[in-house]
């Protein structure tokens, strides 16, 4: 189960989508989470996914 607190999923996010998937999708996949939650969640923390990096970085008005 992923963390709840955007901080915090973000981080972990990046560190998985580092060290073990080629794509959000390949993780959300294997760990049976819903992208779209992923999403909208680090979106309203201001992050927004960037495939070509596979990582969530800040969005354009950050």
């Amino acid at each position: 189960m992923l963390p709840r607190d955007p901080n915090m999923l973000l981080s972990v996010i990046n560190m998985k989508l580092r060290d073990m998937y080629p794509s959000l999708d390949a993780l959300c996949d294997d760990m049976d989470e819903d992208k779209g939650t992923i999403l909208e969640t680090l979106r309203d923390a201001g992050y927004i996914y960037d495939e070509g990096l596979n990582a969530f970085v800040a969005g354009d008005d950050q």
